[in-house]
Formats: structure tokens, C-alpha cells, sequence
């Protein structure tokens, strides 16, 4: 079994609003605190089951106050709007990374359908 790719480097650009990532197969990936805001892996945003899914809105300049790490697996991002309970694997953000463009036209869209347009 192949092991899933690790981080080499995980800065945090706080002005710009950026999560940067670097793993061990080469890839690096900038990724907006909002992009992993909505993504949470928390149940308060996943649910606990297909399709309870609940949809984050107002999230346009949400920002990350703390990044704590969590065994050698995973790390917990503490956001300033108190949210704070979901762990990003490793794997989780390097998906998230490769998948940046699709999920990010998927929020936009999913916005839209709920009627909510995003602030500047």
C-alpha cells in the first residue's frame, strides 16, 4: 500500500488569505481559508450522512487564527469565526488542493441556488 502524500511545508499567508502547501510528491497548493472554511470535514458543516451537507454562506473573509497540529496525520485550523472542529488529513488537503477549481465553482454555484451572493 502506497502511503498518501505528506506535507513538506504549511504556511499560512494571513493578509492574503491563504493556506500554501507543499507535499512530498512535488504538488503545492494555495488554498484559500475560505475554500477550506466551507469544506470543513467538521460534522457541523459535512452532516452525518450524504446529502446533509449545510451549505456555509457569509464565510468571504473568514480567516484562520491557529493551525494545531494533530498526531502525524492531520492538523486542526482554528478559523476566526470560532469554527474549529474539523481535522484536515493529510489527504483531505492534498484533494482539496486538486481539486481547488471544481469545488470552488461548486460553492459558487451552490451559493447562487440558495440565492446568496458573495461580498467583495
Amino acid at each position: 500500500m502506497t502511503q498518501p502524500p505528506r506535507p513538506n511545508e504549511i504556511r499560512l499567508h494571513q493578509k492574503s488569505r491563504v493556506l500554501e502547501i507543499a507535499f512530498d510528491d512535488g504538488a503545492r497548493f494555495e488554498l484559500p481559508c475560505e475554500l477550506l472554511r466551507v469544506y470543513s470535514p467538521s460534522a457541523e458543516v459535512r452532516g452525518h450522512g450524504p446529502g446533509q451537507e449545510v451549505l456555509q454562506v457569509g464565510k468571504e473573509n473568514v480567516n484562520i487564527k491557529a493551525i494545531e497540529p494533530v498526531g502525524t496525520y492531520a492538523i486542526k485550523l482554528v478559523f476566526d469565526d470560532g469554527h474549529d472542529s474539523g481535522l484536515y488529513t493529510w489527504d483531505l488537503l492534498h484533494r482539496l488542493g486538486a481539486r481547488r477549481e471544481e469545488l470552488w465553482d461548486n460553492y459558487l454555484q451552490r451559493l447562487a441556488q440558495a440565492g446568496h451572493v458573495r461580498q467583495p
